[in-house]
């Protein structure tokens, strides 16, 4: 491993976050910071062309992003818990550094278990990549406009903040946990078919079948099961996955488990809270982000990317005198105020 020391001055500004600030925010906003660190690889300071003309240049903060982003994860992880912050152990593995800067105390050689590093190192390869989802497009559209790969990997990790996009296996948990036991199963797929419920984990946009990811996942699981543990909800999951694929109203719309099934049993069979789970997902996914960054920069035809619109508002409005107007709908701000504002806001009368 090379690349994952990162300035005493980065670790120092992760330190000044609040105690329970989200691991996504510290991370989204650490690694925009980070480019501030390598003025030679801004095109805002170098020029536009820098990164078509220089493949060293461009292939350095490729190294970077990759090798200090479990660094930086680790660290936000280790701010929460209110443990100082790891170095890396650069002759261990990707996912081995990682767990190792997640969990080391004061032992001088640790090596995390290998099931788990396994398990790991698979979620990883399978969460790296998977076309133009939300977050690609985000990185693609940053990318058009020739800004630096720090600023546009974070704002890609926005994109992948979102509970629509990255909160995926999280949803799955929290239906897990609304089903509770096995016997429950029956009725909640009867909710689900009567538009009263949402079967998470299931379906996907790309895959019209069962997600070829989710079969991995699903052995993975039972090998972390097997170290750590059975997880209780492991056997809701499978229960509602053998229930929904014996159910035509579920195959005939072709709703079979996909990669999120699975995969948030695993990170909390491993002791990840839920809201580590889209960094779980960041951290390799910046490598297919990077992937279509370069893929964007060897495009001789690329441009700044433009989307257009279909306005579908009135054609003519004639102009209306500002004392003319309505009321708006947005009325003064005081009533978005606290109660500790509008307590101070008071008028101080002497008796």
């Amino acid at each position: 491993m090379t690349h994952t020391y990162v300035h005493q001055n980065l670790l120092d500004l992760m330190a000044t976050f609040r105690y329970d600030a989200h691991p996504m925010g510290m991370i989204i906003s650490t690694v925009a910071a980070l480019g501030t660190f390598y003025p030679e690889a801004n095109p805002a300071l170098q020029g536009e062309g820098l990164y078509i003309k220089n493949e060293r240049i461009r292939n350095k903060q490729i190294l970077r992003i990759i090798g200090k982003l479990p660094t930086i994860a680790s660290c936000a992880w280790r701010h929460r818990i209110g443990r100082p912050f790891n170095q890396p152990t650069n002759d261990l593995g990707y996912t081995e550094n990682f767990l190792s800067m997640l969990d080391r105390l004061a032992e001088k050689t640790y090596k995390p278990n290998p099931v788990l590093v396994k398990a790991l190192d698979i979620l990883f390869i399978l969460h790296a990549e998977h076309e133009m989802n939300c977050s690609t497009a985000a990185m693609r559209h940053l990318a058009s406009s020739n800004v630096d790969p720090y600023t546009a990997v974070a704002g890609a990790a926005g994109a992948l903040y979102g509970p629509l996009h990255g909160g995926a296996n999280e949803a799955v948990l929290r239906m897990l946990e609304e089903i509770k036991t096995v016997d429950n199963v029956k009725t909640f797929l009867e909710g689900v078919k009567g538009k009263k419920k949402k079967l998470m984990g299931f379906g996907h946009r790309i895959y019209h079948n069962y997600d070829p990811r989710a079969k991995i996942i699903r052995r993975v699981a039972y090998e972390v099961f097997d170290a750590l543990g059975q997880e209780p909800l492991i056997e809701v999951a499978t229960e509602l996955e053998r229930q929904a694929l014996a159910d035509e109203y579920f195959v005939s719309r072709k709703l079979y488990p996909n990669v999120d099934f699975y995969s948030g049993l695993i990170y909390k069979a491993m002791g990840f809270p839920t809201d580590m789970f889209p960094v779980l997902f960041m951290i390799p996914r910046a490598t297919g982000w990077l992937a279509h960054w370069l893929e964007h920069l060897g495009d001789p035809e690329s441009k700044i990317y433009r989307p257009r619109q279909v306005y579908l508002g009135p054609d003519v409005r004639d102009y209306v005198p500002i004392e003319a107007r309505t009321e708006p709908v947005v009325r003064s701000q005081e009533i978005y105020s606290s109660s500790v504002s509008r307590r101070s806001a008071l008028p101080h009368k002497k008796k």
